[in-house]
C-alpha cells in the first residue's frame, strides 16, 4: 500500500471529494475565459495562420520552396515530425506505463499528458503528408484492395509501416484518452446549470450513472486498452527509427537505433509533460494537485532517461571507431564532432547528457523555475538530436561531388511554427472545456495517498 511517511502527501490542503470535485470542474464551468486564455489564444493562432501560409506555399508552388537539395532530400520536415512523434509518446507512456506499474502519482498529470499526446500526433501527421509535395495524392500511402490498376502498396516500405503504426497510435491514444474522461463528463453533467452543456456533456458521457457494474466494466477497459496500447509506444518509434536504420547511409545503419529512438521519445515527452504542468499549476493555481513531489518524481525519470541517452551517444560514438569504417568514422567525428556541424552535435550532447543531470541535486529539484528551463533546454537537444540524424548523415555522403549544405526556408519554418501553434490551440481549447485532471482518479487515491492518519500511525 501507498506510505505516506516515505512518499509523501499527494494531495495537499486536506482535500474532500467535493473539494476535487469543485476546484477541477470550475474552470470548465465559469462564463468567463480568463484573459490570459485569449493572449495565448492569439499568439497561437497567429503562428498557426503562418503555418498555413507556408502549407499553402508547398501545395501551390511545390517543395522547391524549400531548401532541399540532391543531397539533403530530408529537412525539416522529417525532423520535426520524429520531434513530434517523441513527444506525443509522452501521454501514452505517462499513462500505461505508470498504471501497470501502479503508480500513484500519476493521477494528477496523466490526463494532460493524453491530451497532449493527441494533438502531438496530429501535429506530426501533417508532415508526411506536405512531404509528399502533392499532398492531394496522400490515400496513396493507405492500404486498400488494388484498384488503381497496376499499382500496389509496397508492404515492405518502412514508410507504409510508419502510416500504419501511427494512424494505430492515434486512434488506440484517442480511445484510452476518451473513455478515460466519461465519469469526469458526467460530474461535469451533473453540476452544470447550462441546458445545452448538461445535454453536450450527457452524450460525451454516455449516459453514465456510476453504478457498480459501469465502475467494474470502465476499469476492466481501462486496464485492458492501456494492456494492448502499450506495446504501440515501442513499436511506432521503433518503426520510425527502421526509416533510418533500414538504409545503408553512413550514421543510419544502426541497429541500436529503434531501442535509442524509443528511449529519446519517452525522454523529450516526458521533458514536456514536465513543461506543461508547470504552467498548468502555475496558471490554474494547482500546487495542492500538482505538487512538488509530482515534479520530483519526474526529473528523477528524465536523470535516470538522461543517462541511457548519454550512453546511447557513446555507444554511437564506439561502433563507428571500432567498425573501422572511413564511412562511419567520417560522419561521426570529422562531420559531427568537429566538423561543420559541431554546434548541433555537441548542442545535443550538453542539453541531453549533461545538463539533465543537474536533477541529482536536490535544491534544483525543488527550484520550479530552473527544473522549468531544463525541461524546455531537453526539448531543445531532443531537436537538434533529429537534426544532427537527418542532415549530418545526409549533406555528406560517399561522393564529395554530391556534397551540398542544407539551410532550411521560411515556408519550412512557417510549417514548423505552424504546427507548434496548431498544439499550443488544441491544449488551450483541452485546457477550457476538458477536465484537465482525472476526478474519479484523484478521488480514487485521496485517502490513501493524503490523508495523514492520527496518532502518526503508518497508514497502510
Amino acid at each position: 500500500m501507498y506510505n505516506i511517511k516515505v512518499r509523501g502527501v499527494l494531495i495537499e490542503g486536506n482535500k474532500n471529494y467535493h473539494d476535487i470535485t469543485r476546484d477541477i470542474t470550475n474552470p470548465l464551468l465559469s462564463k468567463h475565459t480568463p484573459l490570459w486564455w485569449w493572449i495565448a489564444a492569439f499568439i497561437a493562432s497567429a503562428m498557426l495562420v503562418w503555418g498555413v501560409w507556408g502549407f499553402y506555399n508547398t501545395i501551390v508552388v511545390g517543395t522547391g520552396t524549400w531548401g532541399l537539395n540532391n543531397s539533403v532530400s530530408w529537412g525539416w520536415a522529417i525532423i520535426n515530425f520524429v520531434w513530434w512523434i517523441g513527444i506525443g509518446h509522452a501521454g501514452t507512456a505517462f499513462s500505461i506505463f505508470l498504471l501497470v506499474l501502479h503508480q500513484k502519482w500519476r493521477t494528477s498529470i496523466n490526463r494532460a499528458a493524453e491530451a497532449m499526446t493527441i494533438f502531438a500526433v496530429m501535429a506530426a501527421g501533417m508532415f508526411p503528408l506536405i512531404h509528399m509535395g502533392r499532398i492531394w495524392d496522400g490515400f496513396f500511402v493507405f492500404p486498400y484492395p488494388n484498384t488503381r490498376g497496376p499499382l500496389w502498396t509496397n508492404f515492405n516500405s518502412p514508410l507504409f509501416w510508419d502510416v500504419t503504426a501511427i494512424s494505430t497510435y492515434l486512434t488506440a491514444s484517442f480511445l484510452f484518452w476518451y473513455v478515460g474522461m466519461m465519469p469526469d463528463f458526467a460530474t461535469i453533467r451533473e453540476r452544470t446549470t447550462s441546458k445545452i452543456k448538461k445535454t453536450v456533456y450527457n452524450i460525451l458521457s454516455f449516459g453514465w450513472t456510476g453504478s457498480a457494474r459501469g465502475w467494474l466494466r470502465f476499469e476492466s477497459a481501462a486496464l485492458l486498452m492501456g494492456g494492448l496500447t502499450a506495446p504501440l509506444v515501442v513499436s511506432v518509434h521503433s518503426i520510425v527509427a527502421t526509416d533510418f536504420a533500414a538504409g545503408v547511409v553512413p550514421g543510419w545503419h544502426s541497429t541500436i537505433f529503434p531501442p535509442f529512438f524509443v528511449v529519446g521519445a519517452i525522454f523529450s515527452g516526458f521533458a514536456m509533460v514536465l513543461t506543461l504542468m508547470i504552467i498548468v499549476r502555475k496558471v490554474y493555481k494547482f500546487e495542492q494537485y500538482v505538487t512538488e513531489r509530482h515534479l520530483d518524481a519526474i526529473t528523477r525519470i528524465l536523470t535516470f532517461v538522461s543517462l541511457i541517452m548519454g550512453v546511447a551517444y557513446i555507444s554511437e560514438l564506439f561502433i563507428a571507431w571500432y567498425s573501422d569504417s572511413p564511412y562511419e568514422m567520417f560522419v561521426f567525428f570529422k562531420n559531427r564532432a568537429v566538423g561543420d556541424y559541431a554546434f548541433e552535435f555537441w548542442a545535443m550532447i550538453i542539453c541531453n547528457a549533461i545538463i539533465p543531470q543537474l536533477f541529482w541535486f536536490k535544491k534544483i529539484r525543488k527550484n520550479v523555475t530552473i527544473v522549468f528551463i531544463i525541461s524546455l533546454i531537453i526539448n531543445l537537444g531532443m531537436w537538434f538530436e533529429r537534426y544532427v540524424i537527418v542532415v549530418t548523415s545526409l549533406s555528406k555522403t560517399w561522393l564529395p561531388a554530391t556534397w551540398h549544405d542544407y539551410y532550411p526556408t521560411a515556408t519550412e519554418v512557417a510549417i514548423y511554427t505552424g504546427t507548434i501553434g496548431f498544439f499550443i490551440l488544441g491544449i488551450l481549447v483541452f485546457l477550457r472545456f476538458l477536465p484537465i485532471m482525472a476526478v474519479s482518479e484523484l478521488k480514487g487515491v485521496l485517502k490513501e495517498t493524503s490523508i495523514v492518519p492520527e496518532n502518526n500511525e503508518d497508514h497502510e
